[in-house]
């Protein structure tokens, strides 16, 4: 894959790949080209408009294989960048080995997860695939060796990725890194009703900021993410408003951290639940997302009255880390361990039934025995229903890499043991022979059932009912496992449908406004389907005619440079005297 020009770029005109003549070359090639004859009644080179030639670099024709790794943020992301490559006319495809062009949505949290992305790139290359990189990965490190001479997509430049993918195709290599801001302010990042393609057309994620406020040490998201930015309340519902049209029945809240919504803009978390709550109908809910105890603690008797809402589940994600107050100093989380049995003492007092969801890390640089130990009595005191366990990684160039390590056999065996304890005890047992109110969104990994969840946002396992999916119905618990209780549907019960719009098919683009439509209709009578079904000519006249809506900002710009462009190539025929068939 040639690196034609790689270097961080403020726009896509600045590229000039390295194949392209310099002005100085161009006299000395002109006494080398011919004219070419055209073959005439040639059945061989015949081509229909319907298909495109097999090397065509005509944008919006080539097949996207889209893969995302990390956290709802991170999806979310990903199912934006789908969305518009599709509007634009790509064809999002499950077969990467069909694809034209990989993109491949990294996550930076640990290092399994790099190694994974890291991979994809190499056999992506070794496929000879066209490759565009986005995420955390080399957002935080560029410049690493690997990524050389890579397209990349930073964080908050997702609105711009089908301009990435088209000059990828083309043979560039483009890097757009730079944040968004607005009169020298950042910007929580691409707008929110930009086209995506839900992973699952039930649920809608919404990242209400990007970045968070602390500097833990451990932390490499920090260097992709950055510093706190948040969306206005306004466009938060805004988006909310248009999924529940869309068929959606279930709203994710996410971010680097929730807790810390609207610090930057003045207003707070709470303030931005209560608004959305009034525009969530009947049998939809919405499920926050992680927040550290810090920016909670000041809320809690709001949070306790949202999350005993009907229409919010009672769940809560409350991140502790460790229950060493000095393991915690020298990560720098801002709270001690009596700040996170606070709040989780408040709120299950407030809150009754909440499910509390917590995260560990095991061997930590400088933790002890004794540090370990109050982390399993923490675990023992609360038998968290939902526990994620991670053995510490050091990330490059974090300070944590730098301090002394644990070594791998005790970080391996610290994970092993609070493992075996999570596993231990059973949640659900109790719960057996309860009535209990479910929503219905997707399909179990093995198939054999439909997952729901009830109101503590608590796995339930249903049968595969076409009729029961997006909807709320009451079961009867009469099985529980570890992570889950399988219900059978009450015959007598009401059944609640969350909206009175079909959901989007699988696959199907979402957010195409009328601002979008409007602007197709106004260019050519291109649409957004499935690049196959659009005929050729149709698609570079569309391609040279529309100017997506959330692109538009830079049109005039690119229309100049494509004029100028054109320009220069008449001239240099016209004063060459030579008649060449382009």
């Amino acid at each position: 894959m040639p690196a034609a020009c790689e270097s961080v770029l403020e726009d896509i005109e600045d590229i000039v790949s390295a194949e392209d003549l310099k002005p100085h070359d161009r006299q000395f090639v002109r006494k080398n080209v011919f004219p070419k004859v055209r073959k005439r009644n040639s059945q061989k080179n015949v081509q229909t408009d319907d298909e495109p030639p097999s090397d065509s670099i005509i944008p919006g024709v080539q097949k996207i294989w889209i893969r995302t790794w990390g956290c709802s943020h991170n999806n979310s992301d990903g199912e934006y960048m789908a969305g518009q490559l599709a509007a634009y006319g790509y064809k999002i495809t499950d077969n990467s080995a069909e694809a034209d062009l990989w993109l491949l949505n990294s996550c930076t949290v640990k290092n399994p997860a790099e190694d994974h992305f890291r991979n994809s790139i190499k056999k992506a290359q070794e496929a000879k695939k066209k490759v565009v990189l986005a995420g955390c990965v080399p957002q935080a490190q560029p410049r690493q060796e690997y990524l050389k001479g890579l397209s990349i997509i930073g964080v908050q430049q997702i609105d711009r990725v089908v301009e990435v993918v088209e000059e990828t195709i083309k043979g560039h290599s483009v890097r757009l890194l730079g944040q968004k801001k607005d009169n020298g302010k950042r910007l929580g990042g691409a707008r929110l009703d930009l086209p995506k393609i839900r992973k699952n057309p039930l649920i809608e994620i919404i990242s209400i900021n990007t970045g968070c406020l602390n500097a833990c040490t451990y932390c490499k998201t920090k260097h992709a993410r950055g510093d706190l930015a948040s969306y206005p309340v306004e466009e938060l519902v805004d988006r909310a408003k248009q999924s529940f049209q869309e068929g959606v029945c279930e709203i994710w809240l996410t971010s680097e951290d929730t807790g810390a919504y609207g610090r930057d803009i003045g207003t707070d978390l709470p303030t931005l639940l209560w608004k959305l709550v009034e525009v969530i109908p009947e049998g939809a809910m919405l499920r926050l997302g992680m927040t550290n105890p810090p920016y909670i603690l000041e809320h809690l008797e709001e949070m306790a009255k949202i999350l005993n809402h009907p229409k919010v589940y009672a769940f809560l994600h409350i991140p502790v880390q460790s229950a060493s107050d000095s393991v915690l100093m020298d990560m720098k989380r801002e709270y001690c361990v009596a700040d996170f049995k606070q709040v989780v003492d408040f709120l299950k007092e407030k809150v009754p039934g909440i499910t509390i969801a917590t995260d560990i890390i095991c061997g930590f640089p400088g933790e002890t025995d004794e540090d370990f130990q109050e982390t399993v009595k923490l675990v023992e005191l609360y038998r968290f229903p939902s526990l994620f366990i991670n053995q510490f990684y050091p990330r490059p160039g974090t300070p944590a890499a730098k301090m002394p390590q644990v070594p791998a056999a005790v970080k391996k065996q610290r994970t092993k043991d609070l493992s075996q304890l999570f596993h231990s005890y059973n949640p659900y047992d109790h719960k057996v022979g309860e009535r209990q109110r479910v929503l219905v969104t997707e399909e179990s990994f093995d198939s054999n059932y439909y997952v729901a969840h009830n109101p503590f946002y608590e796995q339930v396992l249903v049968p595969k009912d076409p009729l029961l999916m997006g909807k709320m119905v009451e079961v009867n618990i009469y099985e529980a496992g570890k992570h889950f209780m399988k219900g059978q549907p009450v015959s007598d019960a009401r059944v609640h449908t969350a909206s009175i719009s079909r959901p989007l098919a699988k696959g199907e683009v979402s957010g195409l406004t009328e601002e979008f439509r409007r602007s197709a209709q106004n260019g050519t009578n291109w649409k957004a389907q499935p690049s196959a079904e659009i005929p050729v000519k149709t698609r570079l006249s569309s391609w040279m005619a529309l100017q997506l809506p959330w692109q538009q900002e830079r049109g005039g710009l690119k229309i100049l440079s494509v004029s100028l462009a054109l320009l220069a190539v008449l001239v240099m025929f016209y004063y060459g005297g030579t008649k060449t068939e382009l």
